[in-house]
């Protein structure tokens, strides 16, 4: 095989809100997010690390999270890692940090935490972001109203022991 994977999925919450700049004829989206994870040390107290990442986001999309992120909100991230490196002007050392470079967000949480509403976007082909929670049909209104007609609900009955195992959640 001579491909690699260079793929990273997080959910964490924001350290800080997000800060945007104008990189060239792009914008840059950054923050940090932090995941935490609980186990027992050797004496059988429970503990608790805390992991920070940088996240940089691009175009569309890091205008997205510029609008609805802040500090504190839950989210899910998906990208990949990357390495830059740049020489220290104080010490004159080379220097390095990991990156995450995000193609895929979902804003998660309760209806209190998410502010404008809850929706996943993803980083397009060419040219867009699509809203993943957008998949739903759409009527098309170049038809007038009278051509639509809505589909029939079936009469609503008591769910019975039986059939609440074939419900998704």
């Amino acid at each position: 095989m001579a491909r690699g994977l260079n793929k990273v999925m997080l959910i964490g919450r924001l350290g800080k809100d997000p800060v945007s700049r104008q990189a060239g004829s792009n914008t840059v989206c950054n923050f940090t997010i932090a995941t935490s994870e609980t186990f027992k040390d050797a004496q059988g107290s429970k503990q608790e690390r805390t992991e920070w990442h940088n996240i940089a986001v691009w175009g569309r999309l890091g205008e997205i999270c510029q609008q609805y992120l802040t500090k504190g909100r839950e989210v899910y991230i998906e990208g990949k890692l990357q390495t830059r490196s740049w020489d220290d002007p104080k010490s004159g050392e080379k220097k390095y940090a990991t990156d995450i470079i995000c193609t895929d967000m979902q804003m998660l949480g309760g209806q209190r935490d998410q502010g404008a509403g809850m929706g996943g976007y993803h980083e397009g082909g060419a040219s867009n972001y699509e809203r993943q929670s957008d998949k739903t049909p759409q009527r098309d209104y170049s038809q007038s109203d009278s051509d639509y007609s809505a589909p029939s609900a079936p009469p609503s009955a008591p769910l019975l022991e039986s059939d609440k195992d074939d419900l998704p959640f």
